[in-house]
């Protein structure tokens, strides 16, 4: 095995993990550096915001899209927070009682800080009122009137009964009055024992004796002077009624003219305000209907007076000093975000007045800016639906979800809308935004702004300053210990290997503060003034080692011998392939031994995993294209007569993704050529129908992965691994797997192509046909095709053999009506 030059294909030292230079960033700790502005790398999801934020018209909410932890909540709420600074705060909203209506509670706006105001004044006003209605009707001159009124409203009904008793008695009767009401009794003239003629009642026994005609004549009579007591009653009842309203006329002069100046204060500071005025007027006439109340109030102070409806729901109350409201519902339910009208449960009865209203987020960020986390929103019945319709008629009814959803209408009451007008700022994953884009045909209306924060940003000397600036600042604000250059420096590093490239740094600096956090930690932990490199590095281990139980536990098994992994020597049909576990706070790299079987046969590459439904479509589509590869590569000028089975051993969860296809391609061609793989390395990367090599996923672990079994079983100073060269720009290994390579212990090789890895892996050329499509002497491709050669000359020899014999072939039968059976469909069949 000579003649091929592998050490080509190495991957020089200085290409394995970009390095940062210390004295680059221009520091020597963090001590030095200046405050950081503004956000790093996310150049896009700046701009969008900030036009976001200056387009005023309807529709143009924030819909906030990234990963947690890059910094999209921070500096949302900053902004927010800067901009709202500059803006005038908004109006306050006040809820009253509506005496027109009282079961619709009046929404009433006041400028920013007078809501408060009008409810202090209020409660001063009914004390006030208490006293001034008190002495008012106390004072004699009201007492004079109202018995000068009663006095002429007495005259009047004497001389109207006087009146009837007269015109009676001229007829012959007197009126008498019975608990039952008015008798008329006929009278009787007699001469008294004086001589004198007088009258008297005229008894029944001789109204008996009397003639019918006169009887009649009588009862006549009687019923005439009803008639007319009837009519001199209603005379007094409206004499009565004209009595009342003069009197209730009188108290409501000396009432309006004791309030008046109360009342002319109050509408002097906030008549000029919404409906302000026109509810001050009603509220005063309702005091002067009612002032007996307060009468009775000021003279007895544990009168037992209901006031409630004077009051003030102060709704929503902002500071006129703090600009517009920055509004952050963390827990948006249908309530918290519309408000409710709560009941106070009074001996087994629900109750509630206009005062149990209370605001909701929209309300207190009506003006400004409402900031809600759409997996939580989402989380909760009604609330987007709330919101939609917010935003959508720019108002905001507050209704209460039994009343909505309830079988039987409850009456409640029906607070009066309030006009919205703010900005909505919605922080969610990419996967909502675009389930939103596909099945709310109204989210793209209402949320007309994308703010896009990427996962990561370029790698330049500019944006690493940046990075230790936010280094800087981050333990400055948490008050640890200043970082010197070279801690910053690994912690660029490290920012890259979460970035998975040398050119990129990733943006979750979520996880970049908690290596801060740990570092810090070891520092102090060392008694070091400040933190180094080695206290950085050690951060990150310790990270790992946390999290690498069940990585540690697969490299027990396969140190114990339990799972068989081949690290050294050669083998035909047998390769390392190389697959990563992620564990969501661990993710990790391990080998795993593919073999291949091939023999006579007609059925092509089988692949073991694909039979029992262990795989995904991917990585059938993988399997496919080997197929492929080798019907161009071989049988250009003859059919293939082959059967392979290709399995991942000892493997017993479900496979995905192609990154295995070009491995399991060099093991089946070694199957086929009957040439040994090197066990000492590990290969990846997917491969396409020309052969070319493709990019993969997860290198670093990949590598890393790879090494740790070498390293348990012992480095011989030959082992490494392939990748595709596309992928040598992803590479941010581990310190230990640097000094490794550096000592020649380990090797990492990058190709572009199948033939590069087979010259790898087998020592000998790959081959390169001629014109007539033939391989030189001493190659892979010419022994793999000799070899089908071969298989195909003895499947035909053996099928002359078998018609010599008289043995027929079995005919597939065309397909009958009569039930036949045939094979199940495919379950991986795209049909």
């Amino acid at each position: 095995m000579s003649g091929v030059d592998a050490s080509r294909h190495l991957v020089p030292i200085d290409r394995l993990r970009r390095s940062t230079d210390p004295a680059a960033l221009g520091f020597r700790d963090t001590d030095e550096m200046g405050c950081l502005k503004g956000l790093i790398g996310q150049e896009r999801a700046v701009r969008s915001i900030s036009f976001g934020l200056s387009v005023n018209s309807k529709g143009y909410n924030l819909f906030v899209v990234g990963n947690p932890g890059s910094g999209r909540t921070t500096y949302v709420l900053e902004e927010l927070n800067n901009r709202a600074k500059e803006m005038p705060a908004p109006d306050d909203w006040i809820y009253v009682y509506n005496f027109k209506n009282p079961q619709e509670p009046m929404a009433i706006s006041l400028p920013a800080g007078m809501g408060r105001d009008l409810a202090r004044d209020m409660e001063e006003l009914l004390e006030d009122l208490k006293v001034t209605l008190s002495k008012a009707f106390d004072n004699s001159q009201y007492e004079d009137s109202k018995a000068q009124l009663v006095r002429e409203f007495q005259e009047q009904v004497n001389d109207l009964m006087e009146g009837l008793k007269d015109w009676a008695s001229e007829r012959g009767f007197t009126i008498k009055r019975t608990p039952q009401g008015f008798v008329n009794l006929p009278m009787v003239r007699e001469v008294n024992e004086s001589g004198e003629s007088v009258q008297r009642e005229m008894q029944q026994d001789e109204f008996e004796a009397l003639g019918e005609e006169e009887q009649q004549r009588l009862q006549r009579v009687s019923e005439e002077i009803s008639q007319r007591t009837l009519e001199i009653l209603r005379q007094i009842r409206e004499k009565e009624k004209a009595l009342k309203d003069r009197i209730r006329s009188l108290e409501s002069e000396i009432c309006r003219n004791a309030i008046k100046p109360h009342f002319d204060e109050l509408k002097e500071s906030y008549g000029a305000y919404g409906s302000c005025s026109q509810w001050l007027d009603d509220l005063a006439e309702d005091v002067v209907g009612n002032f007996s109340a307060f009468i009775a109030a000021g003279r007895d102070e544990n009168a037992e007076v209901d006031f409630s409806r004077y009051s003030v729901n102060v709704f929503v109350s902002n500071d006129p000093a703090q600009g517009a409201p920055v509004i952050r519902e963390t827990n948006p339910t249908y309530y918290n975000l519309v408000g409710k009208v709560e009941y106070e449960s009074r001996q087994g009865y629900l109750y509630t007045d206009f005062k149990k209203i209370v605001a909701g987020a929209i309300h207190r960020a009506n003006g400004g800016f409402l900031v809600l986390e759409a997996e939580e929103l989402f989380r909760h019945f009604m609330s987007w639906d709330a919101l939609k319709r917010v935003l959508r008629t720019q108002e905001l009814t507050i209704e209460n979800l039994g009343e909505q959803l309830g079988f039987v209408p409850v009456s409640s009451l029906r607070p009066s809308p309030i006009p919205v007008d703010l900005k909505v700022v919605v922080v969610g994953t990419y996967w909502i935004y675009y389930l939103l884009n596909i099945y709310d045909p109204e989210f793209q209306k209402i949320f007309k702004i994308k703010a896009h924060f990427d996962s990561d940003m370029p790698r330049t000397l500019e944006t690493e300053r940046l990075l230790a600036c936010f280094v800087a600042n981050f333990v400055k604000k948490e008050g640890g210990l200043p970082f010197d250059a070279e801690a910053v420096a690994e912690v660029v590093e490290w920012s890259c290997r979460l970035a998975d490239s040398q050119d990129r740094m990733s943006t979750q600096f979520n996880k970049i503060a908690e290596v801060l956090v740990e570092a810090t930690a070891w520092a102090k932990m060392d008694g070091a003034k400040l933190v180094s490199r080695p206290h950085v590095r050690r951060a990150i281990e310790e990270k790992n080692f946390r999290s690498n139980l069940i990585e540690e536990r697969i490299r027990r098994a396969f140190e114990e011998g339990f799972v068989r992994i081949d690290t050294q020597g050669y083998a035909v049909g047998q390769i390392n392939g190389l697959t990563v576990v992620d564990m969501v706070d661990h993710a990790f790299g391990h080998p795993v031994r593919i073999t291949a079987n091939v023999f006579m046969g007609q059925e092509g590459v089988v692949n073991i995993e694909r039979e029992v439904r262990m795989t995904g479509p991917i990585h059938n589509k993988g399997l496919l294209t080997l197929q492929s590869y080798l019907g161009r590569k071989y049988a250009q000028d003859m059919p293939i007569s082959m059967s392979a089975r290709i399995a991942f051993e000892q493997t017993y969860s479900g496979i995905e993704g192609d990154s295995a296809s070009s491995t399991e391609l060099y093991c089946l061609i070694s199957a086929i050529a009957g040439v040994p793989l090197r066990q000492d390395v590990a290969v990846t990367g997917s491969v396409d129908q020309f052969g070319n090599i493709q990019p993969i996923g997860g290198v670093n672990e990949k590598v890393e992965g790879f090494f740790r079994y070498c390293k348990a079983m012992g480095l011989t100073g030959t082992q490494g691994v392939i990748i595709p060269v596309q992928n040598v720009k992803n590479l941010m290994l581990h310190h230990e797997v640097l000094e490794a390579v550096r000592d020649g212990k380990f090797h990492i090789w990058a190709v572009d192509h199948v033939d590069q890895g087979l010259e790898i892996l087998t020592g000998m050329p790959a081959g390169v046909p001629d014109e007539e499509g033939n391989y030189p002497e001493g190659t892979v491709h010419r022994l793999a095709k000799e070899k089908l050669k071969q298989w195909l000359e003895r499947f035909k020899a053996h099928k002359v053999d078998d018609n010599d014999r008289g043995i027929k072939e079995p005919q597939e039968e065309a397909p009958s009506d009569q039930g036949d059976p045939q094979e199940p469909d495919d379950p991986d069949d795209d049909r």
